[in-house]
């Protein structure tokens, strides 16, 4: 691994797109999330992940987001951009235009259809990459790419540093990977840690939620000096918010806009459809979480207890 990629452990902050009222990106609220994140010790950035709504924004959109969150972390942390796409060349294109704009590392999400195209797709994409390369494993239905193929790819690629586990199940599959590139490949679990314990347990490196990064933090630095009950206990408090938000993505798009706003650092709760409705239940239900999330932060995190 190269030092930037030695250096992202812990909790790297996925970052949702704000919107303003009138349904342009909120700049200002993206310049917020970056500096009350890196106040919060996160360790990195991922920009247009899933979790972005990143299938409704245009190119110019994507691009201004990069660059906005390039320009405000200023080399303080590693920045990881997502390129989803729905072609190959639109994909290439992406890695372009983030590398040129001082992306640390690209984020190269391909639907996994078979071996051989899989890799011709991954390699192509591998030598429009500056910095380093993460793979996405996405599958919440199964085990995602083929272990034989993440190690070949690891082998064969001096790029291809990271990898995003969010498959079923994933934990064993950390282990698998870990094992197979003989610890050599860098770990992070997607999809807010929800199996963060576990993760821990096997030595995943980075873990990437949206919010509450102060939380996810410290359950992250008391597990690494060995106090494991301690992080437990911490991580089991997360888990009302856990089992509400992660029923669905659009869910949690929904849930964690709220909380932002809540908290002052989007101006607006606004996603963009088409999206699953959230409607007086779901809204009754995450206003009460919402609550119960930010007296979380404020009596656990604050708290000398767990500071050391």
């Amino acid at each position: 691994m190269n030092s930037s990629v030695e250096n992202i452990q812990g909790i790297i902050g996925v970052i949702n797109t704000p919107f303003t009222e009138d349904n342009k990106i909120d700049v200002e609220s993206l310049n917020r999330y970056v500096e009350n994140s890196i106040t919060k010790k996160v360790v990195g950035f991922l920009v247009l992940g899933l979790a972005a709504e990143v299938n409704k924004l245009s190119v110019d959109e994507k691009i201004l987001i990069v660059n906005t969150v390039i320009k405000k972390v200023n080399k303080r942390v590693p920045v990881i951009c997502g390129t989803t796409a729905s072609s190959q060349k639109k994909r290439i294109d992406l890695v372009k235009e983030f590398s040129d704009l001082g992306c640390d590392g690209i984020l190269v999400n391909i639907p996994y259809e078979n071996e051989d195209s899989y890799m011709s797709d991954v390699r192509e994409l591998s030598k429009n990459i500056t910095g380093f390369m993460m793979l996405q494993d996405w599958d919440f239905h199964g085990y995602g790419i083929p272990i034989n193929v993440i190690t070949r790819l690891f082998n064969e690629l001096e790029n291809f540093k990271c990898l995003k586990i969010e498959v079923v199940p994933a934990g064993v599959k950390y282990s698998q990977v870990r094992n197979a590139t003989n610890g050599r490949i860098h770990l992070s679990g997607g999809w807010a840690g929800t199996q963060m314990i576990e993760a821990l347990d096997r030595n995943v490196d980075a873990f990437m939620p949206t919010i509450l990064h102060d939380v996810y933090g410290m359950i992250y630095r008391l597990h690494r000096n060995g106090k494991r009950e301690e992080a437990k206990f911490i991580f089991n408090k997360l888990l009302p918010i856990i089992s509400f938000s992660h029923q669905h993505l659009d869910i949690s798009i929904h849930f964690n806009k709220r909380l932002l706003f809540k908290q002052k650092i989007f101006s607006t709760a606004k996603v963009r459809q088409p999206i699953i409705s959230f409607d007086q239940h779901h809204e009754k239900i995450a206003d009460e979480l919402i609550k119960y999330a930010i007296k979380l932060s404020e009596n656990i995190v604050e708290s000398s207890k767990w500071k050391n």
